[in-house]
């Protein structure tokens, strides 16, 4: 059976920047970053700890209604005011959110580390479960973004979580296209999202790999490909795409907002912490080729680079053995952090956001590219140019390596 051509007809996003995907994007555009100072070390008494994140600023949550709110936390209130949008801008029949057809695929680090933090408060502080609120256990299940989602969205269709950490929305989508191209389904939410917690920047902290050294300046970390990153920063938010099959959504007269053409995803087993570059690379090729296009169709690459000293140059160095410094290269988590499971979704809905305006948008921060990341073209500044073909990379601890591509109609 040929496959069927997946197109995107709706994006949605909650970023550091607000709600809304063009809100995201043009902030993107014009190179402001969303990283601030947190008011107080959350989990030491120090000062030498990361004070510095990517926070969702407040946001109206009563518009979903209380039955379904109760179940949710905020990163599942996120993704469905993200599928909203989605939904909105798509111009997608509500009706046909029932049919069987319709599915539904995110994902998230894991549930609520909030939830699970209030949880065991309750437990340890009166030894006893009955302390704990019944709706709780739905805001801390790994598929409690897919399960919220469907609820509130009446999804009966197919419904499934990826948990893969940073690579989660990416192998999201992925999912999604193949499901779609496959006909199994003929449209699908899919994205993901996660929520800070202290707790995420304390691990990378404690792996050496947080961004400390810009407390006082926040707009400066992180500093994807920079001589003078010093890791990651933390992020939250909540990005959701809609995929339909390219029949279907021409018949009902949608505006096709981007194709999917190829995907791939890979286990790096060199290590379960620290990338290597032979897999990356390998793992961005076999999307190129489920793509059916060669390197030097690619008009840009979004590289997954978070600021972090040696998945910067392992990533560089793929990018390298896949096409030297002919693609250009650039980095959004200078922009917003990273977004952790949402990243990947979030990311792509920037790249469409390149395409439709004929634009490449460059990494923020990088001021002097580290020698070890030089061997490829980084973008250094807003750059007017048509951009068809775009490859997204994603990857997660773990050895999780995921390659999405997008292509211009």
């Amino acid at each position: 059976m040929p496959l069927r051509r997946v197109v995107v007809t709706g994006v949605g996003a909650i970023s550091p920047f607000g709600q809304g995907a063009e809100r995201m994007v043009a902030a993107i555009a014009k190179g402001r970053s969303g990283i601030s100072r947190l008011p107080q070390p959350d989990f030491s008494h120090t000062e030498e700890v990361p004070r510095v994140a990517g926070r969702v600023p407040s946001i109206d949550l009563s518009v979903i209604s209380r039955r379904h709110r109760r179940t949710m936390s905020p990163m599942s209130c996120w993704s469905v005011l993200a599928a909203e949008e989605a939904l909105a801008q798509a111009g997608f029949p509500r009706e046909r959110l029932s049919d069987p057809r319709f599915g539904v695929i995110a994902g998230s680090t894991m549930g609520s580390i909030h939830t699970w933090q209030s949880i065991f408060e309750s437990y340890l502080l009166e030894r006893r479960f009955a302390a704990v609120k019944s709706s709780a256990f739905f805001q801390i299940m790994g598929h409690t973004l897919s399960a919220n989602l469907a609820q509130a969205l009446k999804v009966t269709g197919r419904v499934m979580a990826v948990t893969s950490a940073c690579a989660s929305s990416a192998q999201a989508v992925g999912l999604a296209y193949e499901a779609i191209a496959c006909g199994l389904q003929d449209a699908i939410l899919c994205g993901g999202a996660d929520e800070y917690h202290p707790l995420t920047i304390a691990t990378f902290d404690h792996m050496t790999a947080a961004s400390r050294g810009y407390n006082a300046r926040p707009e400066l970390t992180p500093r994807p490909f920079d001589r003078d990153r010093d890791g990651v920063v933390c992020a939250e938010g909540a990005g959701i795409l809609l995929l339909e099959s390219r029949t279907r959504a021409m018949a009902r007269k949608a505006t096709i907002l981007a194709e999917i053409v190829g995907f791939a995803s890979a286990s790096d087993i060199s290590s379960i912490a620290n990338p290597d570059p032979a897999p990356l690379s390998r793992c961005m090729r076999r999307a190129l080729d489920n793509a059916r296009l060669p390197v030097d169709a690619l008009s840009y690459i979004n590289a997954h680079a978070t600021g972090t000293r040696l998945g910067d140059v392992a990533e560089s160095q793929a990018i390298a053995q896949l096409c030297g410094q002919l693609v250009p290269v650039s980095s959004l988590k200078g922009h917003m952090g990273h977004t952790m499971a949402a990243s990947g979704a979030l990311e792509l809905i920037a790249c469409i956001g390149m395409m439709q305006r004929g634009q490449l948008f460059p990494t923020r921060n990088l001021e002097h590219p580290d020698e070890q990341c030089s061997s490829i073209r980084h973008v250094r500044g807003v750059t007017d140019t048509p951009v068809r073909n775009v490859l997204k990379n994603s990857f997660a601890l773990g050895g999780i390596i995921s390659s999405l591509v997008l292509r211009k109609i």
